[in-house]
This record gives structure tokens, sequence and C-alpha cells, in this order.
């Protein structure tokens, strides 16, 4: 039986459901069910979740099984930590859930360069929004987050490295009328359009919601979980929106949006990114050595 299994079940039990595990996982629910269904029949066919009724439910097997898979998972681990200084190729999985941006712009220039020098390292970076990433790092679900806001969670149970900064910008389509105007437009003309936000949970909302005292007054017409499909919204359409310098740059190069400049508001808010494990945790060897070589370089 692989230990993923039950490191799974017992992330199960913690979760409560299939599919929110899966969402937060990035796994597929038919994927997480085999894995449960493999220990069952390991097990002889034992009954570890009780499949014939609405609510997720955990049967007396399943609450039995329960205690020693968090035992084993938590023994493995430990060994790991243990035997790992005796041996250069111990194989090691580091799972990061991160925004966007640290997710899919800063971090993976370092887990390259990291991956040069310790190949036995495996990285599974899962793309989730700040809120859902708090969340995983918060129950142990993952080893490390990216984070653009720390969504009320207070930082003090975190250890944090400080990776990036970033500008929030206001961007439409290049064919939108307030860029046949001049360079620079006023607030008033700018919400005489609908607005497209990101989804609550977007570290990218948080931080626009909370430090531009003005976006109440934006017409918010939509909200979408992820900044592809508000590039796609706005680029043919007169939809406006909010997004992350870097992330828009690269549309804004490819001539899908472009930026907008309001007068009066030379930055409408900038915010910075961090990568986050929970405070005095003990990391094994890779993880320890990840976390180190980003103080270094950072």
């Amino acid at each position: 039986m692989k230990i993923e299994f039950l490191r799974t079940f017992v992330f199960l039990a913690e979760e409560k459901s299939f599919s929110k595990l899966a969402t937060k996982l990035k796994m597929s629910q038919s994927t997480l069910s085999h894995r449960i269904s493999q220990i069952e029949h390991e097990y002889g066919d034992i009954k570890l979740i009780n499949r014939t009724t609405r609510k997720f439910e955990i049967t007396e097997e399943g609450s039995i099984f329960l205690e020693y898979a968090k035992g084993i998972v938590e023994l493995y681990d430990k060994s790991k930590k243990k035997l790992a200084k005796y041996s250069d190729k111990i194989t090691e999985d580091i799972i990061i859930s991160a925004s966007t941006l640290p997710g899919s712009h800063i971090l993976p220039k370092y887990i390259a360069q990291f991956r040069e020098r310790y190949p036995n390292a495996n990285f599974k970076i899962v793309i989730n929004n700040s809120a859902q990433s708090l969340e995983l790092i918060t129950k142990n679900q993952v080893d490390f987050a990216g984070v653009g806001s720390f969504m009320g969670h207070t930082g003090e149970n975190f250890d944090v490295i400080k990776i990036g900064e970033e500008n929030l910008k206001f961007v439409c389509s290049p064919n939108h009328e307030l860029v046949k105007k001049n360079n620079t437009i006023l607030f008033k003309e700018l919400i005489k359009f609908p607005f497209i936000s990101r989804e609550k949970g977007s570290g990218t909302r948080d931080i626009f919601e909370h430090n531009f005292l003005e976006h109440d007054k934006l017409d918010s017409k939509l909200a979408m979980d992820n900044n592809d499909s508000i590039i796609s919204a706005i680029c043919e359409s007169d939809y406006i929106s909010v997004l992350s310098e870097t992330i828009a740059q690269k549309a804004v190069n490819a001539g899908l949006i472009e930026f907008l400049e309001i007068e009066g508001y030379p930055i409408i808010t900038s915010r910075d990114i961090y990568f986050i494990k929970p405070k005095d945790k003990e990391l094994a060897l890779l993880k320890k050595k990840f976390w180190e070589t980003l103080i270094k370089e950072l």
C-alpha cells in the first residue's frame, strides 16, 4: 500500500468532502475514490466511508483505521527526516499551494535552480487562491504556501519570506473607448463601465478592496476565479478589471489588453508576496534546504 493513499484518507477525514479535497489538491474525485477503494480492498473489502448517505460519514471501521493511518503517516515522515542526513539520494516530495503570481511567475525560477543541485527533490505546485492556500497550510496538507494576502490570518502563525512586490493596475480591451481617449483618464469615466473582479478568497481582490477605497463605486458585474478568464472576458468587450501588473504585462505585450492610467491614482495599490510555512515547523532535509535557499537568494 502506498503511503500517499493513507495520507489521502487522513486529509479526506479532515476535509469531510471528496469534491472539496479534490479541488484543493487539484486531483480528480475518481482518483481520490480509487485510493480509498484500494485501502478498503487491502483490508478485506471493509468500508471506511459510508457512501449510501448524502452526508459525509466515516464508518466505525474507518474511525479505527484513521488513528492507525495518522500514526503510520507521522512515523513515515519522521523516519524520512531522521534518515535523510545519511543519504544524498533520498527523494523528497515538496508540495506548494500558491496563488498565480508566486506559483507561476516567481517560484518556478528558484525551483528550477534548486532542482539542478538537488534532483531528488520532487516539487508539486498547486495553484489556488490565497484563502485556499492558507487553509491548506494551516491544516498541514501542503508543505509551503505562496500568498499575496494573509486574508485575515495573523502573520504570527507563520514563518515568512518576502519573495516579491507587485502593483495592481486597471486593464481593458485595446479597442475599448477609454483607450481611444487621452493617456490618462478620469475615475468618473472609468466607473461608467462594467467591472470584473476576482473571486472571494483571492489575494488580489482582498488587497484591492482593503487598500483602494473607491472600489465600491465600480460597477461590479462578474467575479471570476482566475486571471486568464478575466483577460479572455475583457479583451473583446467593454468590461474593465484590475490585475497584477506582472501577470497582465504578458497579455499587454500580446495585444490582448491595455493598461489604464487613472488621473489622481498613479498607483492603484501595491502588495508584498510571501512564501510561508507553519511557525517553527521542523522540516525534512530538502524542504529545509529549499527554505534556506530562498532566504539566501531573497
